[in-house]
């Protein structure tokens, strides 16, 4: 056992120990993002006490327990994952039948949010098998908490963006009407194609988080259209995983913003439903709007013909 963990994994027991955990459940564990040191009390007592953990990534998981002085054999542990989940549930739900604890654990975070676990999570409780989850940590709120958003309203989760190009920016074109902050995760090779992406939304405030809890964690809020710029001042900020967050738009738009936000949605989207997400976005009247979309596909049309 790492002598750094081993007072934790006391300190669980005689913390945890005392509650209940129900014979036949699912145990929905957090695990850290990345510094070992997050993980909860109440967590290492759960990966202790169950009789087997479902997984990601068997070697992994195996790895994390043994960091934390926790030793499974190769049977205790379930492979659960993207390409297996549904058949795997199966499996799972015979053992939670036979009274046994089950633990479910994803390579890093909250299970069942972006990553695998949502089905099985979903085929227990149809099952009508008890769902326990141990909240810990994850990188959505993470980020959040160091974005410093001060719009009202609140936060929706976008995950992953489409991968291929004219599908992810007709996305971006559409996150651009959410008033709402919108959080995106991506992978280190996709990142300069998102932010590429996110540089048509100009002025509105981007935070990019790379490596979160980690050695070398990253982040920075700035300017959409600066992200590109950001990433290449650096080759090492290309590297790890990234969470995103496109800040809440403003309430209120200057006439320069109202034909920039106009201009975007017209090359993607039908004049009436451009229109009607403008106004969203900047809180401009839409006969206002109509009429400049008019003029600006009017100017477009004359372009083209002459």
């Amino acid at each position: 056992m790492s002598a750094s963990f081993a007072p934790a994994l006391s300190a669980a027991r005689e913390a945890a120990s005392h509650q209940h955990y129900p014979q036949g459940a699912l145990f929905v564990v957090a695990t850290p993002i990345g510094n070992l040191a997050d993980i909860t009390l109440r967590a290492l007592h759960v990966l202790a006490l169950v009789d087997a953990v479902a997984c990601e990534d068997t070697r992994h998981t195996q790895q994390l327990l043994r960091a934390y002085g926790i030793e499974r054999p190769g049977a205790q542990l379930l492979a659960v994952h993207q390409h297996n989940e549904a058949e795997a549930a199966g499996a799972v739900i015979d053992h939670l039948r036979k009274g046994l604890r089950i633990a479910y654990v994803s390579d890093a975070g909250t299970p069942a949010v972006s990553d695998p676990g949502a089905r099985l999570v979903a085929a227990v409780r149809a099952a009508g098998l008890p769902v326990v989850p141990l909240p810990g940590a994850s990188s959505i709120i993470t980020l959040l908490s160091a974005a410093g958003m001060t719009q009202e309203g609140g936060f929706v989760f976008a995950g992953f963006l489409p991968t291929k190009a004219a599908e992810r920016e007709r996305a971006v074109l559409l996150l651009a009407a959410e008033p709402r902050a919108v959080v995106l995760l991506e992978a280190p090779h996709r990142i300069e194609a998102l932010a590429g992406a996110l540089a048509a939304l100009g002025e509105r405030p981007v935070t990019f988080g790379r490596e979160l809890t980690k050695q070398f964690e990253d982040i920075v809020t700035l300017p959409a259209m600066d992200g590109p710029a950001w990433l290449a001042g650096d080759a090492n900020r290309l590297r790890g995983e990234f969470v995103v967050v496109l800040h809440g738009a403003s309430v209120a738009a200057d006439a320069g913003d109202d034909q920039r936000v106009l201009k975007l949605l017209l090359a993607e989207l039908p004049l009436k439903t451009a229109v009607k997400l403008a106004a969203e976005i900047t809180g401009s009247s839409k006969n206002t709007l109509y009429d400049a979309a008019l003029a600006l596909k009017k100017s477009a049309d004359g372009a083209k013909n002459s």
